[in-house]
């Protein structure tokens, strides 16, 4: 797993595919990303993805080891729910 003092605030989130997923807001804890609510696949709400999704950080670039539709749809909302259909 990745140490989570290499993602850095404001860093671009993309899928393994390399689609944009989202902008890190910052890490919760030593086990998952909160992103920020104002990047344009937020829908204006904030959502977590754990730290074990995390394949590497190159820079200002965290690449997960899902692709980007896998990790919006399993992502967490600020309520604590997936917000899609698919399960974790």
């Amino acid at each position: 797993m990745v140490d989570s003092t290499q993602i850095k605030e404001h860093a671009e989130v993309v899928g393994s595919d390399g689609a944009h997923v989202g902008t890190v807001d910052h890490t919760e804890g030593s086990d998952r990303i909160k992103l920020t609510r104002r990047d344009p696949n937020a829908g204006g709400e904030h959502h977590y993805i754990p730290l074990e999704w995390v394949d590497s950080v190159e820079g200002d670039r965290v690449r997960l080891n899902k692709t980007g539709e896998e990790a919006q749809a399993q992502w967490q909302s600020d309520g604590g729910q997936s917000s899609g259909t698919a399960s974790m």
